[in-house]
């Protein structure tokens, strides 16, 4: 097991993924409503879902990189009252 390895399996299963995901949006071309904070549009129903989930996706890793660096700044803190 090599980096290579683990990164060309990597590619090959977001690949497989991507594929997966573009069949779903065409099989969802039902026009439906969107309303979002007083605008109103037609969208592709794949089309919604898939921004639905990326939105989610983004919120999920702002608030795990908030506390990411969260973690970070209290480990640094520790690390500097230990040497003083």
């Amino acid at each position: 097991m090599t980096r290579a390895g683990v990164v060309w399996a990597a590619v090959v299963a977001a690949l497989v993924l991507l594929i997966l995901l573009i069949i779903f949006i065409l099989q969802n071309q039902d026009q439906v409503t969107v309303r979002y904070f007083g605008l109103e549009g037609l969208v592709p129903l794949g089309m919604a879902l898939f921004i639905a989930s990326v939105t989610g996706g983004v919120l999920v890793a702002m608030a795990g990189g908030a506390r990411i660096l969260q973690l970070r700044r209290n480990a640094h803190r520790s690390r500097s009252r230990q040497s003083t």
